[in-house]
């Protein structure tokens, strides 16, 4: 593979204009694509297999004018203290009768018709559910100044007045992520490379890479579903992981240079060896993404395919393209200082000094012997403060956003309160039974017993009479649960019910009833997600544990990496439910209430991180590994692949730690979440695991740590990241390390 890279290295290099003209045109295309797709991505949440879709699927068959009614929105008023909402009912009136011609809008029920249920048992507030045709992407800023003026209107009158729902929420915003990211990014890399044109070429190229990527997600989004959550992770990923695979070849491209070869061979060389190992944490990446077609979650699978599709582009861009640029980039890859101290060959006769460097040390180096010297007390101290960190695990609790955790100013907060407080905590969660009594003798008579049950059944407040389908052997209810739906006495109820109530009505009515709701959906969710949580975690463990030691040639060095990326995710997990879930810290974050976890967090987290961790596992490993085999001991391989690679590690952790912190500006809870575990997972897995524990766990073996059985290294196949094989190859076509001292040409012309 190393040799196939050096030569598309070097066909890109000479090719470049080419090459990058067709990148160019990728582009172009692929924006011209989204521009001009017809409809709107419509967010499919299925749950194949649960009872909760059972239901859905049911009533979508049997009830299609209600899986078809569109949006809704709540509109809550609430009388002054000590006076009766009907004594204000000519304003409300009035408010909802302007409403009732507004734009898309097809319904508005009457809040002081009795059979609605629209009051409150006190009598201080009524509500209203105004319906809309069309879906998130029909809303339109005319639709939302019509809601808020026909609440104003009512809170001129003294009522107080609150809505929920998709029109009075408005629309969601990553915050500043991006431009955070590509802000830092840029910082860190002028600091790491001295020189503004090197740190222009990855953010250049990655930002390429990402635009053809979610381009393309649009264009493809009302065809598969793909919908903006899909787009902002892809974005992340994206984006985090252009800017480091450019930052790879680049970074051995300039050291190729250093070490005396002309630009097409160094690129030729850096595409052979660095690429190499790109392509290899690239795969990871992806496969750990298109692994989480596993957990049969329709939107998990949209997600992580999307997200693996920008990292093939990453990888391919960083391939080509960054090869083309280096070309084109000419003389200046070095900064200006670099160029006319060496007039020459504009190239350093050693790395030039940075931040990052020191006098006759680098910082990798200083590191690498810090940790060298006491590896015991290092490993111990890494592996305790990732284990406190974890703690908070043990007490996570997974569920979806709502009203509830959307900030105190915002009005579907106050709207959700309102309702709580008037109707009972249970009307913000209510259960919906779906009878079935096709297989019923008398389903009328089935569903007058189940209401009597449910009605009598202790965390059951009130139960509606039943709705029926047209030939009357399909009915829904619904039962308001006496707490609401983020609580564990309700979550209690929905268990009852289905293992308990139901069976024995079915056997009694012969007429199944299905629970679903907002809180039986949190269930079914949170239950798929925890039995796919080991077999996905068992699948990335042992995949990184085999790719690894394909890899390696080693047992313990690939056991030490799954190892450490299941210390890193515990501990990034547990910092994302003290923050998100326990409030610890969460007002410097901006987050107003606290929360379950998201519930899908845990197992995307696992596959992002799995393919991030192995990143800086094979870039900082190989080049320890390229020191071992050619001769050097263990402890001495560990300091030189610092020396070589950790500066660079160092700014691509940075890097996509900043990225993903960006996203915490974000006012969606699911995209701050997410920003925040993935930055917090970064810092623990580059910094604690892969630059400490690693290095400490290294030094205590030595040389047992490249152990590998023979008859295991003869079954391995021999994938090269190292690139001895094309080192092999060079030193046949006369282009090896030897050559060197026979021609150093310059390499500022061309």
């Amino acid at each position: 593979m190393a040799t196939l890279l050096y030569k598309l290295g070097r066909f890109s290099f000479r090719r470049r204009w080419w090459v990058a003209l067709v990148w160019v045109l990728l582009l172009v295309a692929a924006i011209f694509a989204a521009s001009s797709v017809s409809g709107e991505a419509e967010e499919d949440f299925s749950m194949p297999g649960t009872e909760s879709q059972e239901a859905f699927d049911l009533l979508e068959r049997e009830f299609p004018q209600a899986a078809n009614e569109g949006l809704e929105s709540r509109i809550v008023f609430q009388a002054p203290d000590g006076e009766s909402i009907e004594d204000h009912q000519a304003v409300i009136d009035s408010a909802l009768n302007g409403l009732e011609d507004g734009e898309n809008v097809t319904e508005v029920t009457d809040p002081f018709d009795e059979n609605n249920g629209a009051m409150s048992p006190e009598g201080d507030a009524v509500f209203s559910t105004v319906t809309y045709q069309g879906n998130w992407d029909d809303i339109t800023e005319n639709m939302r100044d019509e809601l808020f003026h026909a609440m104003d209107e009512a809170r001129d009158a003294g009522l107080t007045v609150e809505a929920s729902g998709p029109v009075a929420a408005g629309e969601g915003d990553v915050g500043q992520g991006e431009l955070l990211g590509v802000l830092v990014a840029a910082i860190v890399l002028t600091i790491t490379f001295g020189s503004l044109v090197a740190a222009g070429l990855p953010l250049l190229t990655a930002l390429m890479g990402l635009f053809i990527g979610i381009s393309g997600i649009v264009a493809l989004g009302p065809t598969f579903g793909l919908s903006e959550n899909t787009t902002v992770l892809a974005t992340m990923i994206g984006m985090a992981l252009g800017i480091d695979y450019a930052l790879f070849i680049v970074s051995r491209y300039r050291a190729e240079l250093i070490a005396g070869f002309s630009r097409e061979e160094a690129i030729g060389r850096a595409a052979g060896t660095a690429g190499s190992a790109v392509v290899f944490a690239g795969a990871t990446v992806t496969i750990a993404l298109a692994g989480l077609t596993v957990v049969n979650v329709p939107v998990l699978t949209r997600m992580g395919l999307s997200s693996a599709a920008t990292v093939v582009i990453a990888v391919a861009v960083a391939l080509t393209l960054v090869p083309a640029m280096m070309g084109i980039a000419g003389k200046m890859i070095f900064g200006r200082r670099v160029r006319k101290a060496n007039p020459d060959t504009l190239v350093p006769p050693q790395a030039p000094r940075t931040f990052f460097r020191r006098k006759d040390e680098n910082f990798g180096t200083r590191w690498a012997r810090g940790v060298l010297r006491r590896p015991a007390m290092v490993l111990v101290a890494s592996v305790v403060g990732l284990g406190a960190l974890a703690v908070p695990v043990s007490q996570l609790e997974l569920g979806l956003p709502d009203d509830s955790t959307a900030g105190e100013e915002t009005t579907q907060r106050r709207a959700y309160d309102m309702l709580g407080e008037s109707f009972g905590p249970g009307f913000n969660g209510p259960l919906l039974m779906v009878l079935d009594g096709t297989t019923s003798e008398d389903p009328a008579a089935a569903a007058d017993r189940i209401n009597e049950e449910l009605s009598g059944h202790d965390g059951i407040v009130s139960v509606t009479p039943p709705v029926w389908n047209d030939n009357e052997t399909i009915a829904t209810m619904t039962a308001f649960p006496t707490t609401g739906p983020n609580d564990p006495e309700t979550d209690a109820l929905v268990s009852d019910l289905r293992g308990g109530l139901a069976p024995e009505l079915k056997a009694e009515t012969g007429t199944q009833m299905l629970v679903t709701g907002t809180t039986a959906v949190n269930n079914d969710f949170s239950d798929v997600l925890n039995d796919a949580l080991v077999p996905y975690l068992a699948l990335v463990v042992g995949l990184a544990f085999l790719l690894l030691m394909i890899v390696f040639r080693s047992v313990l060095v690939p056991l030490t990496a799954a190892l450490g990326f299941l210390l890193s995710v515990l501990g990034a997990l547990g910092a994302v439910i003290a923050v998100f879930q326990k409030g610890w810290g969460a007002s410097l974050l901006g987050v107003s209430e606290t929360a379950p976890v998201i519930s899908f967090l845990p197992i995307f987290m696992i596959g992002v991180i799995f393919g991030l961790a192995m990143d800086y596992q094979v870039f900082l490993g190989t080049r320890i590994r390229e020191g071992y085999v050619h001769g050097e001991p263990a402890r001495t391989a560990v300091v030189t692949g610092f020396n070589l690679n950790a500066r660079v590690v160092t700014a691509a952790a940075i890097i996509m730690t900043s990225v993903f912190l960006g996203f915490v500006t974000a006012s969606d809870p699911i995209v701050k979440s997410i920003g925040f575990g993935l930055a917090a997972a970064i810092l623990l897995d580059a910094f604690i695991v892969r630059m400490t524990l690693t290095p400490a766990v290294l030094g205590l073996l030595g040389d047992r740590a490249w152990w590998l059985p023979r008859w295991l290294n003869r079954l391995l196949p021999d994938v090269d990241v190292e690139g001895a094989s094309l080192e092999r190859y060079l030193t046949a076509a006369g282009r090896g390390r030897t050559h060197l001292e026979k021609e150093r040409e310059p390499v500022g012309v061309g």
